[in-house]
């Protein structure tokens, strides 16, 4: 990872862990430069949207081959910490084999990515309802208390053995609602009807296993792992919970590809290799 980026993402590698686990980046100029202007306009946006705070969703690890766009998702505040809209998280420690929480800036979050050139960003606005969620993200011992002791990339989001980063914030979403612990808090998604949709056709994932310290199965129900699929917290799912929870939060999409920046508000999704569709907002690299 190029030198800027590095000290901007404080030396690690956030969320999901990518296949290679904390492995260098090469990026070029150009790339260090797209993305340090694709994070400057989602600070932007996030500091004009006058949100107390936001879920940020990133297209960091590549897993487009199951048909997912987003792999990590954190809580963006607008203060409490060190900078403006920085985004506590948890994060998997590959030197440690264990996960942290962590406070990274914008520009380092977006640069946790397998793609320098294509990237997707998802911010949730959430209203001024939402403010007990950033009681809870920034009440460091209450956010530390649901931290899990074991990292899984594909934990099952009501088991306490495993956690990944996407289910920490549906666990700190329980408890902004008064949960106190992590089996409080899957009770009390459970109760909000709160299922993610099962990944299937997975067996590149299956093989993982074996070699991948941190993809697990063992907290998995055997029912789904007959149908070659695992149930996880992914952002969407995490997004979906947020929104029933607070009707009033609104929904940012940007990329950054070939043709420069793309801004959607409100709307679905962008287009896949970020090419822009009419409605969408382009700002061109040469503008």
């Amino acid at each position: 990872m190029a030198a800027a980026l590095l000290a901007l993402a404080g030396g690690a590698r956030a969320g999901s862990p990518a296949w290679g686990c904390e492995r260098p980046l090469t990026l070029s100029a150009t790339d260090q430069d797209h993305l340090l202007r694709f994070a400057a306009l989602v600070r932007d946006m996030l500091a004009a949207s006058g949100a107390p705070l936001a879920l940020v969703s990133r297209s960091g690890t590549d897993l487009s081959r199951l048909g997912l766009r987003y792999s990590h998702t954190g809580v963006a505040l607008a203060q409490g910490l060190e900078r403006p809209w920085e985004v506590r998280q948890l994060y998997y420690a590959c030197s440690e084999g264990q996960p942290r929480l962590f406070d990274q800036g914008l520009a380092g979050f977006i640069a946790g990515t397998d793609n320098p050139r294509v990237g997707f960003v998802s911010l949730l606005l959430l209203p001024p309802e939402a403010a007990p969620l950033a009681d809870a993200a920034l009440d460091r011992p209450r956010a530390l208390a649901l931290l899990g002791a074991r990292y899984s990339a594909n934990a099952y989001p009501f088991d306490t053995r495993f956690q990944n980063c996407n289910q920490w914030v549906a666990e700190l979403i329980a408890s902004a609602h008064g949960a106190t612990s992590r089996e409080l808090a899957q009770a009390w998604l459970r109760a909000q009807g709160y299922a993610p949709e099962p990944v299937r056709g997975t067996p590149w994932l299956m093989l993982a296993a074996h070699v991948v310290p941190w993809v697990h199965f063992g907290d998995q129900p055997p029912e789904l792992l007959a149908q070659n699929a695992v149930q996880t917290s992914l952002p969407d799912s995490v997004e979906a919970l947020a929104r029933q929870q607070w009707p009033g939060a609104r929904r940012i999409e940007l990329c950054h590809g070939p043709q420069g920046l793309l801004v959607r508000e409100d709307g679905g999704h962008l287009a896949e290799g970020c090419v822009p569709q009419p409605g969408d907002r382009l700002q061109r690299w040469d503008d």
